[in-house]
């Protein structure tokens, strides 16, 4: 079993970047497909990113395509969400998640994860 520890949430300016971490433990992190979720205040937790056991296959919400990147290092057990040029509607608590797949074919539904971290927030000041 894994256990998920998200890190690096903070305020942020709109325009700004940010870097979450996640960090793994108790589990062979390379046999997890991992996944970012986010969920504002009255709203449903929403898929944001997800990456392969291998890191080679990413997936994008189209809402945050081209100002989001996800990655992982197995040998660090983290994967991690570089968001860049954020925005108001970006604000949200953020999740990590892990499924102990190589390849999650569900990859955008909260449901096909297993394991979830505590959430970090983000907060996108206008």
């Amino acid at each position: 079993q894994v256990q998920l520890v998200e890190s690096g949430g903070g305020l942020v300016q709109a325009g700004g970047s940010l870097k979450l971490s996640c960090a793994a433990s108790g589990g062979t992190f390379s046999t997890y497909s991992m996944g970012w979720f986010r969920q504002a205040p009255g709203l449903e937790r929403e898929f944001v990113a997800a990456i392969n056991w291998r890191g080679l296959t990413t997936y994008y919400a189209n809402s945050v395509k081209g100002r989001f990147t996800v990655s992982r290092d197995n040998a660090k057990n983290t994967v991690y969400l570089q968001m860049n040029s954020l925005d108001f509607e970006d604000t949200a608590v953020y999740y990590c998640a892990a499924e102990r797949t190589y390849y999650n074919r569900n990859y955008n539904v909260p449901l096909a994860y297993t394991y979830w971290g505590q959430g970090t927030q983000v907060t996108v000041s206008s």
